[in-house]
């Protein structure tokens, strides 16, 4: 290092960063990983914050996010680190002499988990209002050692996420995306890599706000998420030799974004956090995404309790509750277990056609409930079988024929060009407004207070598109994002009012699944896939973007389903959040029986899942795998579902590294009457399964009697 540059270091424990400053004061990310690890990349040339804006396009042009002129003006102006409780910051502050741009880039880390979080603050200090395009959350420049060989070896994680398949994990060599554009004579950077964006009300929908990147020789692994309820975009491409990765919130290319920052006032990005393992591949990556999910989202008793949810939608009454047909399932639901009893949609429906378009006023229908009690002969029989009533509720919209859609100023809707939006029948809220926040804080306060609704499954089923204007020069992107940061305002109102009331995040399945709102929200719907098989790889799969303990999973036991059957719907659960459905009282004993135990096997495992992180022994699990295999690991103990699928082996060998080398008593937890077999072999850290039937499932614990592994790190 020259004696022009200065360098930044800061981390804790299990992470280090460093930020090296040339002649110029330009500060430049020169590397981000574990303490002990390799040396810095000088030439890891990306600054810190990334922002365009009308009239400061890109250096070189095209369409990513990185290479911006304002960007590479900034220069380093002061810095500081503080410490807050668990939480480990810097703040860089930086200033664009040719703007009055003045920007704070802000890291944040909790002690021992090696995760970064980025946001930025932009200050228009300049005499000039900037029309802001793009703001960088978290720009990296220095995924990969430099040189091509590191690239080479690199591969590319994101995961694909569809309504009824959700949570799809897929890898690719990074050099498809990024080839080799030169040899002899050097031509400067490609306009390409890769790049993934969601968009609209529907944070997951085509993708999962996440990515990552991995050696496969070394299993040095990064994974991100973007923090958002809204429009987001990464990309992962070569810069200056190096793999980089840059994630925003929503732009003005890709979302319709655009903002205008007036001299003296300000806006923040939305955060975007990133996940690294030096050696452990994606799971030990994940795991660190888990430990800091825990650390960062608003606490709640409900994520040490975890306590069973029968819903009455999922292969059950599909939207169509009336008295009659919920009594026999409340006791049948507290029969097996249960401890919270949900009401599905159509409890507001006449049975008139509006069950979609009339939405709004949120009251129960008559025709459902009838008698003297109403929906509320429900709620108290739930009340007396000992489980805490729920409903179902979409809060953010309200049918085009609803006596609501009336009463409500336009100004409470998302318009474009002055019209209502209007998408599926239904008009969107727009958060923002006095009107729809209050209309919304009362229904609310009505279900969880006056009638004593201790759980609401809040769901969202259109797709307001770009987003709204409803301010005087706004893009409709600049709407999209004022509403759905009103969004995370209201939902912190509810609990702030109502704290142990328990909130599911659900959107069509898992179009929604982002960590914004799970910051907040206790429970979290994987999917409303309906086919038992189907459901085993998002299952699986889904403790990648949800802590376990937030992740619902259904189990849907069928009268004509077989024995194998029920134990595979319920064991798909069991590492996760039990979704009981299904109609039990037409159950068979035995199958009955299957349920109950499941039920019972989970209560004794669900406070060890709470602190568990997770790991794949087969590998992330693909669509068709015919074996799957999620684990779940705190201290010596590790519970393992693995599930076989139709296909031609009997038997598959799971890969538990955790626990190589130790000496490990494998217990058979559900089914009980499961045929499977398993071998131990310590010296590989394998455990063979054997499972003579298929569909089939079983929940196996592996605990440790000794500890001999080098490798084994606290959950």
């Amino acid at each position: 290092m020259t004696e022009e540059q200065h360098t930044i270091r800061w981390g804790h424990d299990a992470l280090r960063l460093q930020i090296t400053l040339d002649g110029d004061g330009c500060p430049r990310l020169t590397y981000l990983g574990p303490p002990a690890d390799g040396d810095a990349s000088p030439d890891a040339l990306l600054p810190l914050v990334e922002v365009t804006a009308a009239g400061h396009g890109r250096g070189w042009s095209g369409n990513r996010l990185v290479d911006t002129t304002i960007g590479g003006r900034l220069r380093h102006r002061s810095h500081h680190t503080a410490r807050e409780g668990d939480w480990h910051t810097l703040t860089v502050q930086l200033h664009d002499p040719g703007t009055g741009l003045a920007a704070d880039m802000m890291y944040r880390s909790p002690d021992g988990v090696p995760v970064v979080r980025g946001e930025v603050t932009l200050r228009n200090e300049g005499r000039e209002t900037l029309s802001l395009e793009s703001v960088s959350s978290l720009v990296v420049g220095c995924l990969t050692a430099e040189g091509p060989a590191a690239i080479d070896a690199a591969d590319l994680l994101w995961a694909d996420n569809d309504w009824l398949a959700e949570c799809r994990w897929q890898r690719r060599p990074m050099r498809l995306t990024s080839p080799v554009l030169s040899g002899r004579v050097h031509f400067g950077n490609g306009r390409g890599g890769f790049a993934l964006t969601g968009q609209g009300s529907w944070s997951s929908c085509g993708h999962l706000p996440m990515g990552g990147l991995t050696d496969r020789h070394f299993g040095r692994t990064w994974v991100w998420q973007i923090e958002h309820n809204g429009g987001w975009r990464w990309e992962c491409g070569e810069r200056h030799g190096a793999a980089y990765t840059a994630l925003s919130g929503p732009t003005d290319t890709h979302h319709g974004w655009r903002h205008a920052l007036a001299p003296g006032a300000a806006f923040s990005t939305v955060p975007a956090a990133l996940a690294f393992s030096a050696d452990g591949g994606p799971d030990a990556a994940f795991a660190a995404l888990t430990r800091y999910r825990r650390a960062l989202r608003r606490p709640h008793p409900d994520h040490r309790r975890l306590p069973v949810i029968f819903n009455d939608y999922m292969n059950c009454l599909m939207g169509d509750p009336t008295t009659d047909k919920l009594l026999p399932l409340v006791d049948a639901a507290a029969e097996a277990g249960a401890e919270y009893f949900v009401i599905d949609a159509g409890w507001y429906d006449d049975g008139d056609g509006g069950w979609w378009t009339t939405v709004g006023a949120w009251e129960p229908a008559a025709s459902r409930f009838p008698g003297e009690r109403g929906i509320h002969e429900v709620l108290d029989r739930i009340r007396a079988r000992g489980m805490v009533p729920g409903l179902w509720l979409e809060p953010e919209v309200v049918g085009v024929h609803s006596p609501v859609a009336g009463i409500l100023p336009d100004e409470a809707f998302f318009r474009r060009d002055g019209v209502r939006v209007v998408e599926g029948g239904r008009y969107h809220l727009d958060l923002r407004h006095p009107a729809a926040r209050a209309h919304v804080d009362q229904v609310v306060d009505r279900l969880a207070g006056t009638w004593g609704v201790g759980y609401l499954k809040l769901d969202h089923n259109i797709d307001p598109g770009s987003g709204t204007s409803n301010r005087p020069g706004e893009s409709p992107g600049a709407g999209l994002l004022g509403h759905n940061r009103a969004q995370l305002d209201w939902l912190d109102g509810i609990l702030d009012r109502h704290p142990h009331l328990v909130l599911e995040n659900c959107s069509s399945g898992g179009m929604r699944w982002d960590h914004a709102l799970l910051s907040r929200l206790q429970v979290q719907s994987t999917s409303d896939q309906q086919n038992l098989r189907l459901y085993a790889p998002i299952a699986a799969s889904a403790p990648t973007a949800v802590t376990p303990e937030q992740g619902a999973v259904w189990a849907y036991p069928q009268a004509e389903d077989s024995l194998d059957e029920v134990a595979f719907t319920m064991a798909g659960a069991l590492l996760g959040r039990i979704h009981l459905s299904g109609r039990l009282p037409e159950l068979r004993p035995e199958a009955r029986a299957l349920v109950h135990e499941a039920v019972t096997v989970y209560k004794a495992v669900r406070a060890d899942l709470a602190q568990a992180v997770p790991c794949w022994p087969l590998g992330l699990p693909a669509w068709d795998d015919p074996w799957i295999a999620l684990a779940l690991r705190t201290g010596g103990t590790t519970y393992l579902t693995a599930w076989r699928r139709p296909g031609t082996e009997t038997s598959a060998t799971l890969r538990l590294s955790h626990l190589r080398g130790s000496h490990v008593r494998v217990d058979l937890l559900y089914p009980s009457s499961s045929q499977a077999t398993t071998s131990w072999h310590p010296d590989t850290g394998q455990l063979a399964v054997t499972l003579p039937t298929a569909p089939s499932a079983v929940l196996l614990r592996l605990s440790r009697l000794n500890a001999t592994s080098p490798d084994e790190t606290s959950a």
